[in-house]
């Protein structure tokens, strides 16, 4: 049972496939960034490497089947300093590189994915890139030699985890829209938050329950008191009329009724 306050998430989580990449033997290389509030236990890990994978041509693209399961246990608590303010959530890294046969490697693409706000099932399709130089020498030394330029710190895929500044400007930096990796995610969410919610929706439930039997009630009395209203007027109204004019209509009903 998670403690008050604290948000219990379990993500159990695969990576699927990767496809459109330029090269064969494709690996998934990922880690998981927590932000404050957010902890792990120890036994936790929070990064991976999938198996090398070959290609398999479908339709116009070679995709990469993975299937590579993966499990995370992460936990939030709620400071007094972030009561006002949105969590954020954690980011999960990964960059997708390929070995060939003479065991040279390539970066073939950087992403980044927010793990899902949500619980339930998520299937998450995500674009990469990978940093390029300008010149035909730069593509021949990835083709012949391997190698390529990477990042130093993979979370300036997003906003890097150093960067303390205002704006961030990545002026001059060229880069290439590559493949995609596809995950699945499913995640479930615990605490005891969801318990009280639940409790109190179930007591203005009751209570709107109460107040629906009571409305009925009184339309049902209002329907009553003017059907009685409606029965006063008429017989004051009859009380009303001269003698004479009641017998004269009351001897006339009287022989219509006759044969």
């Amino acid at each position: 049972m998670t403690l008050p306050g604290t948000l219990r998430l379990f993500v159990n989580g695969e990576i699927v496939s990767a496809q459109g990449y330029e090269y064969d033997n494709l690996y998934v290389h990922f880690f998981v960034e927590l932000p404050n509030q957010w902890s792990s236990p120890a036994f936790q890990q929070l990064s991976g490497v999938t198996q090398t994978c070959a290609t398999k041509a479908l339709g116009w693209e070679n995709v990469a089947y993975f299937s590579y399961p993966f499990t995370l246990e992460l936990f939030f608590t709620q400071g007094a300093e972030s009561e006002e303010s949105l969590p954020q959530w954690p980011v999960l890294y990964f960059e997708v590189l390929s070995l060939d046969f003479w065991q040279r490697y390539r970066v073939e693409g950087y992403g980044s994915l927010v793990l899902p706000a949500s619980p339930g099932v998520h299937n998450l399709t995500i674009p990469t890139w990978r940093p390029v130089e300008l010149g035909a020498v730069a593509e021949l030394r990835r083709f012949f030699i391997g190698g390529s330029p990477e990042l130093e710190d993979i979370t300036y895929v997003r906003t890097p985890s150093t960067f303390k500044g205002e704006r961030l400007s990545r002026f001059g930096f060229r880069t290439e829209t590559t493949g995609s990796v596809t995950f699945r995610l499913y995640c479930l969410q615990q605490s005891k938050a969801f318990l009280e919610a639940s409790a109190k929706r179930q007591c203005m439930q009751s209570v709107l329950d109460q107040l629906g039997g009571f409305s009925r009630q009184s339309s049902v009395y209002s329907v009553l008191e003017a059907f009685q209203r409606a029965r006063r007027r008429m017989q004051e109204a009859r009380e009303s009329l001269p003698q004479d004019l009641i017998s004269t209509s009351a001897s006339t009903v009287h022989q219509l009724q006759e044969p």
